[in-house]
């Protein structure tokens, strides 16, 4: 192959991550790549994530793509990817992981903390808006959709007071300046997957993108993204989980939240990777199973 064909959003952010990829492709393969900008449902609605169906909006047309061979792979940001597996597909390389941590961009270089009551801050997240809710009730919560930039003008224009963002988002689109505050991952932990890409392939060619695969990250977002999938709950569900490596143990913890913010679940897990053939799911497993047990069905709409 002499050119490699790589699928994406069209998006600013997307264009920016998936020029990464293909940096980083040519660098390590000596192959050139050609980005192919793909429209996706979630790009082209502007209603809110819960209400067109968080679960494949900006993936589908991106995987319907590959299938047709309009291009050899796909980059997606990993929390937006469903965890069910799609026949004649397979993510060939989880490359090193971002910074998992939502972060705040207000006015004034305010604070969650310091926002006066009644400020009004936007995000297109269940999970988000949930944890606000939850942490911050005096706080006005606004459905938010749009891209960075849009999104960051809406609180340069007073529209907003402040929006809730990716760290690895703003960092990749060159828009770090803008965060006021890094929210710490144990008081608010983010989507499962949040921070790393997926590099998808048609299976069988695998061999095109495995040098970018970075284990650890793809062991973390596995773990992960396997409570959403034990819980049968979509990825814009109302749920943060964080997973890290040390010293040979997997650590998990996850948080089910009520969309209301009124009450939230929680359960942690830790195995030694080398115990166990499949270290990521038999954690989120037990996690899973956990929640489950809590009632975490009631608030995500899992099976019981």
């Amino acid at each position: 192959m002499t050119v490699i064909r790589i699928g994406t959003r069209g998006s600013t952010l997307a264009m920016a991550q998936t020029t990464t990829v293909a940096r980083a492709l040519e660098n390590k393969t000596g192959v050139e790549t050609e980005i192919i900008p793909i429209s996706t449902q979630g790009d082209r609605s502007t209603e809110s994530l819960s209400l067109i169906g968080g679960q494949g909006v900006f993936a589908n047309a991106l995987r319907d793509a590959l299938l047709a061979g309009e291009c050899d792979i796909v980059v997606h940001s990993l929390k937006d990817l469903p965890t069910a597996e799609i026949p004649g597909l397979t993510i060939a390389a989880v490359p090193k992981r971002a910074d998992e941590r939502d972060v705040v961009c207000a006015r004034d270089g305010l604070t969650l903390e310091t926002l006066p009551a009644g400020a009004r801050v936007g995000t297109g997240s269940p999970r988000r808006q949930a944890q606000l809710r939850s942490l911050y009730p005096e706080l006005e919560v606004v459905d938010l959709r749009g891209n960075i930039d849009s999104r960051l003008d809406k609180v340069t224009d007073g529209h907003l007071d402040a929006v809730i963002l990716a760290a690895a988002g703003l960092a990749r689109a060159g828009r770090s300046d803008a965060v006021t505050e890094h929210l710490g991952i144990a008081g608010w932990p983010t989507a499962p997957g949040q921070g790393a890409l997926a590099v998808e392939v048609r299976t069988g060619e695998e061999k095109l993108a495995s040098v970018l695969d970075h284990k650890p990250s793809r062991t973390k977002t596995n773990a992960e993204r396997y409570v959403l999938a034990f819980l049968d709950a979509g990825c814009s569900a109302p749920l943060g989980a964080h997973a890290v490596i040390d010293d040979g143990l997997l650590f998990l913890d996850a948080r089910v939240y009520a969309l209301d913010g009124s009450r939230y679940l929680t359960s942690s897990h830790a195995l030694y990777v080398n115990d166990v053939e499949d270290p990521a799911r038999e954690a989120a497993q037990r996690v899973a199973d956990e929640l489950l047990a809590q009632g975490a069905g009631d608030l995500t709409g899992a099976r019981a």
